[in-house]
């Protein structure tokens, strides 16, 4: 194998560009969300920063760690839910009580994993129920790609028509050719915000914790629950949907541990990513499902930039207009929100309650500070089992013994399965 073949090999395009994208999309779509959340309590600048790096270190090492060792490809993220959380509820509260929830949430993440109760859930999910999940949670970015045209045709609409002419001549580059063509609109039009850069390595900051019961019961209890349904759950369900059968407890361990240890320095929350990971899920990624894995490690190399360069990296993702974020994440998931819609609608038996989990899901709703994919799934398995109990009763139910005729003999109808049986040379059988 020469040495150009082995380059191509550990770094196809389509493979670098996926787990680009899905660092770009993960981060740009949150990161403000996360500085909230820092802010509120209470963290300097360097605390910041070392949030950042944390993170970073963080999905990198469990992107690239999970993925080669199970060759499918698992894309982990912070948890977006949780951060919005953190927003919220961390105002009035210490950076050590803080980090003191961060660490019991990440805990109770990793005795999820090594007790396996999650994985044996979801394992009783159905696929249908699973791909509408998917969908649901992919659809917001798919419309997303058609309101910011409107808000930005110029910069919108040339992504499209680069991304379809691709798709018509060169399908694997159809994505890259919508991102250049969506970053050299955008610059030639100034939407990008260049200023304040500061280049610098970002460095750990260490914040001893301190467990405060109220603070675990406010904070860090909620976190874990949006963590596993908001984020690990509709992880599971795309690493399903796209035929992966990769183990689910021991994704679950590891990256608790690895919460749990980069806790004092500012990892709220690590979890199996569903949107980013659908990027490197797909067939864009590469078109040998048993080699999309690499896409994934590629976004652990990138995600391990972002810690590094904490802050040069947030300020440039910051700087993107949302509206080359949005195109680009609308098209690189096209395919998948396609792919997820043909799976849950395949199965008749199984499809309303398919359109009911869809539906939920892409509703937003939350309850019980609890979004809406938990609630989403919910609803579709309540609904798949009501229907199918309601149809395995109808099908179980006995017929009514059939009245003789005045002449003694039984109806036609009744005699159905004998002369059935007679006409296809078998002795009919009675049944006590």
């Amino acid at each position: 194998m020469t040495l150009q073949h082995r380059l191509r090999s550990a770094a196809p395009a389509t493979a670098v560009t996926a787990g680009f994208l899905a660092v770009l999309i993960g981060v740009t779509s949150s990161v403000a969300i996360v500085v909230s959340a820092a802010r509120a309590a209470g963290a300097t600048h360097d605390q910041l920063t070392s949030w950042m790096l944390a993170l970073g270190i963080g999905m990198g090492v469990t992107c690239l760690g999970l993925s080669l060792r199970y060759k499918a490809p698992v894309v982990t993220a912070w948890s977006t839910p949780g951060a919005a959380l953190l927003a919220t509820s961390l105002h009035g509260v210490s950076m050590a009580e803080a980090v003191g929830a961060f660490l019991f949430s990440a805990v109770l993440i990793l005795l999820s994993g090594l007790t396996g109760g999650f994985e044996r859930v979801m394992d009783r999910i159905p696929v249908p129920l699973a791909s509408a999940l998917l969908a649901g949670v992919l659809l917001q970015f798919g419309i997303g790609l058609f309101t910011k045209m409107q808000e930005s045709l110029t910069v919108v609409l040339p992504m499209f028509a680069a991304y379809l002419l691709c798709k018509r001549r060169l399908p694997r580059y159809a994505v890259i050719g919508a991102l250049l063509i969506g970053v050299a609109v955008s610059a030639a039009q100034g939407s990008w915000k260049l200023g304040g850069l500061h280049l610098s390595l970002a460095e750990p900051t260490f914040v001893q914790p301190e467990f405060s019961w109220h603070v675990i019961v406010g904070v860090g209890l909620p976190l874990y629950v949006v963590t596993m349904a908001s984020q690990n759950l509709p992880g599971v369900a795309v690493l399903r949907n796209a035929g992966y059968q990769t183990p689910v407890s021991p994704l679950l361990t590891w990256t608790g541990l690895v919460n749990a240890l980069l806790a004092p320095f500012g990892c709220f929350g690590l979890n199996l990513a569903a949107i980013t990971a659908a990027i490197c899920n797909g067939e864009e990624a590469h078109r040998d499902p048993r080699k999309r894995y690499v896409a994934a490690v590629w976004a652990g190399v990138f995600y391990l930039v972002v810690g590094l360069f904490g802050g040069v990296v947030g300020w440039l993702l910051t700087a993107m207009p949302a509206s080359l974020v949005m195109g680009i994440a609308g098209l690189g998931l096209l395919g998948t929100i396609g792919g997820s819609l043909t799976s849950a609608l395949s199965d008749e038996r199984t499809r309303e309650a398919a359109v009911i989990t869809f539906l939920a899901t892409a509703s937003g709703m939350t309850l019980f500070g609890i979004g809406s994919t938990f609630w989403g799934l919910l609803a579709g398995v309540l609904a798949a089992v009501v229907l199918t109990w309601r149809r395995r009763t109808a099908t179980a139910t006995p017929p009514e013994p059939a009245e003789e005729t005045e002449d003694g003999e039984l109806p036609p109808a009744s005699r159905t399965g004998e002369d059935v049986g007679e006409k296809a040379g078998v002795k009919a059988t009675s049944m006590t």
